[in-house]
């Protein structure tokens, strides 16, 4: 795109309208006297373009445009300049179809503006758009050189010139992007900080006070639920039981009363009836005595029955208590014998399993070894293809190494094979020799050797069943010496637990099953068992039981019907707190608070519940005790950290003083309890050695009850191995004795000698061929390596990788058979261990019932000797009694009936009590229950409504479905909590909460949103710095080598050059260096004036041309030059510059002689008008 018509109308020097047409597409020149408008018409140019700078066109204002600014009767200008645009590749954006763009430009006195493309009007944005496409930026000019700009190129220094490379480069515009982006960023981070501010120190802590008055205002309301829930229920049971007591003391009275009268009657009676009795006994016992004065006989008889009878039940009770305790001892053994069988059954599946995972587990382990194997080697033989170099020191490297290993291993094999050949060629020789002698002596020996043959066919069968028998010297008396080592570790492991046992006493809880078959994992135990104390946290100790308080004796279950359960069934011994999880308000300080915390005394604070152990599923137990409470290391720290604002929680120092942020201190004295934590801890340790102290015995003791069989053959089989061993010796002695024997001997050891000669030759045989195939493979390896290298890494590196994930796969799945494996040990050698124990048991017990069955034998015995001599005595008393059997039975039956009588009265006396009793009670009850009836309908009005409900299954109040002995205490301590808790509560929180709550969300958006904003700003300012860097190293290398060229042409053996200052890169500036000749110069100070402005003429020529613009304006830059560099300028443009259009003011001959179309102006009559011409017209 280029000018073909300017239109001057008004503008300037232009007072009437003045057409210039004809411009050339490549250079034009413009001359004329000094004033005469030749600068005129470049500014009306620059005008069109949209040039905001009226300095740059020599005025102070839009006004100072206008002919004579409007005083000559001329109250507009316009500028109008018609481009040719029939290349459509160079054509701006959204004019490719017209062939001629017309834009004018025009400003009215006063100031007003507008602008025509094509004669419609258009924006100014849209004109600026359109020169913009083509790379005419009228207001950051790189093809625009006005009067004055060589003379600021001479003076400026490194940073400048640097910053016209940056604006050729087009970065000028990132640094104010950049500075945008900083400016924009800093105002983001002031944002966040304004932000995070706000939330600190307002909306958190506001948020918090909130949160707990919620959780406050909660509880308050679900204590006041159950609390009515609670009082209806107590009241409605009060009610039933007042009403139910009144209705049947009504019934009861009546009935009592009438039962006194009777008692009474009934008393007087047979106190009438005693008094007679008593006359009766008093005549027979007379009538007795007169008949026993006649012989004392009788007496020594009954003393007699009475020894012998008190022996006989003696010993007949001994008899019961001896077969109770048989009886029981032989179903003992039948137990026993069961449990027996069972554990034998049971340990022979649990050994089977056992061998089963060994086997498995060894095949693995064989597998994984030989994979990791695989992998080692390729690791080898891949780095070393790699780098050259073995990664193991001695090792030779890569497939050359190999190559010569393998031929090493083939030619030893058969250096080996030969050798053996010899060694069998002499053997051979020799045997051909002394096998005759041989032969001759072996028909002497022939008998002993038989027996010598028998006797080591035997020791080999006994060997053999030894080994089998898996036989060790000193194994047993080493098994028994371990037992009794083990035994003595747990006596003094148990003593010393027993010990701190009696010390934490008070810990221990024990129950009955409240129920048939009831699981006790239920019952998790008290909190002081349930958690651990780290060696490294016990100085903590004491702090941590003032933490728990009364907490750390609470017990902890799983749900409230297994706690409910515990109280009513469980048969406790104690009072004690039942923690049920399911059901138990946990509570945990947020990180926020802890983090405060740590913040204020680093290393010196830290969440009592961060110092335990414990299992997942007490986790809300934990957090319920030592959840909300801080451990500080000294009183200065606990006393900063609690009133903290931005913590306010308890803290506990390690000597044991509270502080709490309501404002109470407590401590001074070291806890009762002090120091049981520390001693659960040494409890627990000891009570873990013990189990697996114990574990060791019992699997020893097993295995001594297992091997105690194969023990007693094996020394049986060791005993006739020793005889065997010895007729053997004595055999060979015999035969050895004889001088032909060791030629026999010799002759047998050497055919043994080349049968294992033989065996060896073939191993040697097979490793010779092996090693030859890998030395083949090695070989065909390295062909196909050394063709196809980057493949044969690629294919080495895939290879191993495959190798690696298998191996990794199968390393994890070791692991479990292992650790299955060894679980299956543990419980095979638990198996035995119970069934040695059971096999003890049922020994022991075989042993009592034989003494029992002595024991009982011999008093059967005593007790029929003692009956004999009983049944004797009994019969000559019988003969003696039968005189005085009428007085006895007379007597006893008056004495039997004056006791009944007398048992009567008593027991119908203490009736009568008891009836005047209850009597008076039922009146009091009565008129109490009818009192508190009638108090309950008056204060409680529901009753009246929901009395139908009282006592009805499935209802609130279904009193037998529920304790009310527990609600009642329950409705107590709810009440009292209800009342410390009215007080306290905020009503409005809920509202309260909400709001902050939404404020705080938005806040922490919009942080979120202003945090990544800032984010994507620094990468921004990263990319544009990359991009700046780098555009401008290619900007100077080009504007630097077409700028030593450029001053060369100009200046013929001269050569100029932009180089960092010493010491400094690009980014520090740039500065002019120039060689004349051969000598480079120091300074610009050394050159004429003449060649400044060439090295300033050149360094502008080459910024133009390194970004060629369809157009270039240069206003007399050739003003401090003589003709021949003139000259040299003209050439220079019309050579280099092909493609763009030239518009030059100059007042030389040798620059518009060069120019292909001359416009030369004049000032006539006070305007100025133009002519044009051309180089070949002028002269």
């Amino acid at each position: 795109m280029h000018v073909v018509e300017v239109v001057i109308d008004g503008f300037k020097s232009y007072a009437v309208r003045t057409v210039i047409s004809g411009w050339d597409e490549t250079f034009n020149s413009i001359t004329g006297l000094n004033g005469s408008g030749k600068s005129n018409i470049l500014d009306a140019i620059c005008f069109v373009l949209g040039i905001t700078n009226m300095s740059t066109v020599r005025a102070q204002n839009l006004q100072d445009l206008i002919y004579k600014r409007g005083q000559a009767g001329v109250t507009k200008a316009s500028v109008t300049i018609t481009f040719d645009n029939r290349d459509k590749k160079k054509s701006p954006i959204g004019f490719e179809d017209c062939a001629q763009i017309s834009v004018m430009r025009q400003i009215v006195l006063g100031g007003t503006s507008k602008y025509l493309i094509n004669g419609h009007r258009a924006q100014q944005q849209t004109v600026q758009n359109l020169f913009h496409s083509v790379q005419l930026n009228i207001n950051n000019p790189n093809f625009l050189i006005m009067q004055g700009r060589i003379t600021k190129v001479l003076n400026m220094k490194a940073v400048e010139i640097l910053a016209m490379i940056e604006e050729a480069a087009g970065t000028r515009m990132f640094e104010d992007r950049r500075d945008k982006a900083f400016k924009t960023m800093a105002k983001k981070e002031m944002k966040v900080q304004e932000l995070s501010e706000l939330l600190k120190e307002e909306i958190e802590p506001k948020l918090e006070k909130l949160r707990q008055e919620k959780r406050a205002f909660l509880d308050f309301q679900q204590t006041q639920s159950d609390l009515e829930r609670l009082t209806r229920l107590v009241i409605a049971h009060d009610y039933i039981r007042n009403k139910e007591r009144l209705r049947q003391s009504a019934d009861d009275l009546e009935a009592k009363k009438q039962r006194a009268k009777d008692l009474e009657a009934s008393a007087v009676r047979m106190k009438k009836e005693i008094e007679y009795l008593q006359d009766d006994i008093k005549k027979v016992q007379a009538a007795r005595e007169k008949e026993l004065r006649k012989g004392g006989k009788a007496h020594a008889l009954e003393d007699e029955v009475k020894t012998h009878s008190h022996e006989i039940v003696r010993l007949t009770t001994v008899l019961d208590l001896k077969n109770t305790s048989m009886a029981e001892e032989s179903d003992r053994k039948k137990g026993l014998e069961k449990s027996v069988k069972e554990l034998e059954s049971e340990l022979k599946k649990k050994t089977a399993i056992y061998e089963k995972l060994q086997e498995k587990y060894k095949t693995a382990h064989d597998e994984l070894a030989k994979q990791t194997e695989d992998v080692e080697k390729k690791e080898e033989l891949l780095q070393t293809l790699q780098t050259g170099v073995a990664s193991k020191e001695g090792q030779e490297t890569g497939y050359q190494g190999q190559l010569q290993e393998a031929r090493n291993r083939a030619s030893a094999a058969a250096t080996e094979q030969e050798q053996k050949k010899l060694k069998i060629s002499h053997f051979e020789k020799q045997i051909k020799e002394d096998e005759p002698k041989a032969k001759k002596a072996k028909d002497q020996n022939s008998g002993l050797l038989k027996d010598l043959e028998a006797l080591k066919s035997q020791a080999k069968k006994l060997e053999a069943e030894l080994t089998r028998m898996g036989f060790e010297p000193g194994k047993e008396s080493e098994l028994y010496q371990q037992e009794s080592q083990l035994q003595a570790r747990i006596r003094e492991l148990r003593q010393e637990a027993d010990g701190l046992r009696r010390r934490v006493a008070n810990i221990d809880f024990s129950y009955h099953d409240p129920s048939p078959n009831f699981d006790r994992s239920r019952v998790k135990g008290l909190v002081a068992q349930l958690f651990t104390l780290g060696k490294e946290h016990t100085r903590a100790g004491t702090a941590m039981e003032i933490c728990a308080g009364g907490r750390l004796y609470n017990v902890v279950v799983d749900s409230a019907e297994t706690g409910t359960q515990l109280l009513q069934n469980g048969r406790l011994k104690k009072r004690v707190t039942i923690i049920p999880l399911n059901k138990i308000a946990a509570f945990r300080a947020s990180a926020q608070k802890v983090g405060a915390a740590q913040k204020i005394a680093p290393g010196k604070v830290d969440l009592a519940l961060s110092l335990i152990g414990y299992d997942d599923e007490v986790t809300a137990a934990m957090e319920f005790v030592f959840g909300s409470t801080l451990v500080c290391e000294d009183a200065e720290t606990a006393k900063r950290v609690t009133f903290d604002p931005a913590v306010r929680m308890k803290s506990v120092t390690l000597e044991g003083d509270v502080y709490d942020p309501s404002g109470t201190l407590s401590g001074g004295s070291a806890p009762q309890s002090s120091g049981v934590l520390v001693t659960l801890q040494k409890l627990n340790e000891l009570t873990k050695e013990i189990q697996s102290q114990e574990t060791q015995l019992a699997a020893l003791q097993a295995t001594l009850v297992r091997e105690k069989k194969k023990l007693d053959a094996a020394r049986k089989s060791k005993q006739e191995l020793d005889l065997k061993t010895h007729e053997i010796k004595l055999t060979e002695e015999q035969i050895g004795g004889n001088s032909s024997s060791s030629i026999i001997q010799a002759v047998e050891e050497m055919k043994q000698n080349i049968v294992q000669l033989k065996e060896e030759m073939k191993s040697a045989k097979t490793r010779q061929d092996e090693a030859s195939k890998e030395a083949k493979r090695i070989e065909r390896d390295m062909n196909e390596f050394n063709n196809n290298k980057d493949s044969k890494l690629a294919e080495l590196q895939s290879s191993l990788e495959k190798l690696k994930k298998a191996l990794s796969k199968n390393s994890a799945s070791v692991k479990p058979l292992q650790s299955e494996m060894r679980e299956a040990l543990v419980v095979s050698e638990q198996c035995g261990s119970d069934l040695a124990a059971t096999q003890e048991q049922l020994q022991e017990v075989q042993t009592t019932l034989k003494t029992q069955q002595e024991e009982i034998r011999a008093l059967t015995a005593e007790q029929a000797h003692v009956k004999d001599a009983h049944d004797v005595a009994q019969a000559n008393l019988d003969d003696e009694r039968a005189k005085l059997t009428g007085f006895e039975d007379e007597l006893r039956a008056l004495e039997e009936a004056i006791r009944s009588k007398n048992s009567a009265i008593t027991e119908e006396g203490l009736e009568q009590q008891k009836l005047g009793h209850e009597i008076e009670k039922f009146h009091k009850e009565r008129d109490a229950a009818s009192g508190n009836l009638k108090t309950l309908g008056t204060e409680y009005e529901w009753i009246a409504d929901e009395s139908d409900s009282f006592g009805r299954p499935g209802t609130l109040y279904d009193f037998k479905g529920q304790n009310m002995i527990d609600a009642k205490a329950r409705r107590k301590n709810m009440e009292e909590r209800f009342q410390g808790m009215k007080n306290k509560i905020n009503p409005k929180v809920m509202t309260m909460i909400d709001s902050v709550e939404k404020k705080e969300a938005s806040l922490k958006k919009n942080m979120s949103i202003v945090i990544k904003d800032k984010k994507k700003i620094e990468e921004t300012i990263v990319n544009l710095d990359e991009y700046k860097k780098e555009a401008l190293h290619k900007t100077w290398t080009k504007v630097n080598g077409d700028f030593g060229q450029i001053f060369n042409e100009m200046l013929p053996g001269s050569f100029a050059k932009l180089d960092p200052p010493e010491g400094k890169t690009i980014a520090d500036g740039l500065e002019v260096k120039v060689m004349l000749g051969k000598v480079w110069k120091q300074s610009l100070t050394e050159l004429s004036g003449g060649q400044r402005s060439l090295i300033a003429l050149s360094l502008i020529m080459a910024l133009l041309q390194f970004k060629p613009a369809p157009m270039y304006i240069l206003d007399e830059v050739d003003a401090a030059l003589d003709l021949s560099h003139t000259q040299n300028i003209g050439r220079l443009i019309k050579t280099r510059f092909k493609g763009s259009q030239f518009i030059v003011v100059s007042l030389k001959d040798g620059m518009f002689q060069n120019a292909n179309r001359i416009f030369r102006t004049r000032f006539v009559d006070g305007t100025s008008v133009v002519q044009a011409t051309t180089a070949a017209e002028m002269k």
